[in-house]
């Protein structure tokens, strides 16, 4: 699996630890190990100019999508085929920030964001009750996995 991580922010980022989750939660969700990610991390600005190209709202947000190859996941049966499942754009100040309300570390926030990133990236979406139910449901069940796996090294 190539995960490439990329810090252009002037935060410092664990990155091995948002390269375990990422290898972690695309194990649980069957892709393909052959399939590419790439994780940028930028400053404000970066993350805002991005947010009103692409969302068309103002400031910056906390993570964004971009797919490439609409992978969804696959199976125990059936692996999701090699590909690009495309970029996870963070913006570390915002986590920070919405880490601090949220009353949970820094990584924590950064791993939550990047799953929810990556579920985006394989089709998952919030946008009705029942389809943010799924999202997040699964969501909490990957990043309680992961705590369990990284607390058994």
């Amino acid at each position: 699996m190539s995960i490439e991580i990329n810090n252009e922010s002037a935060i410092t980022v664990d990155e091995t630890a948002l390269q375990r989750l990422a290898v972690y939660a695309l194990d649980e969700l069957h892709v393909h190990p052959d399939a590419d990610l790439s994780i940028i991390l930028v400053d404000e600005a970066a993350m805002e100019q991005l947010h009103v190209q692409w969302m068309d709202e103002p400031g910056p947000t906390d993570v964004l999508s971009f797919p490439m190859d609409e992978l969804r996941p696959g199976s125990e049966d059936a692996m999701t085929p090699a590909g690009l499942l495309g970029d996870i754009v963070l913006c570390p100040q915002v986590a920070a920030a919405q880490a601090e309300t949220a009353g949970h570390s820094f990584l924590d926030e950064l791993l939550l964001l990047t799953t929810h990133g990556l579920l985006h990236l394989l089709g998952f979406d919030h946008a009705e009750a029942e389809e943010e139910k799924e999202m997040f449901d699964l969501q909490r069940d990957i990043l309680i996995g992961f705590a369990m796996a990284e607390r058994r090294k």
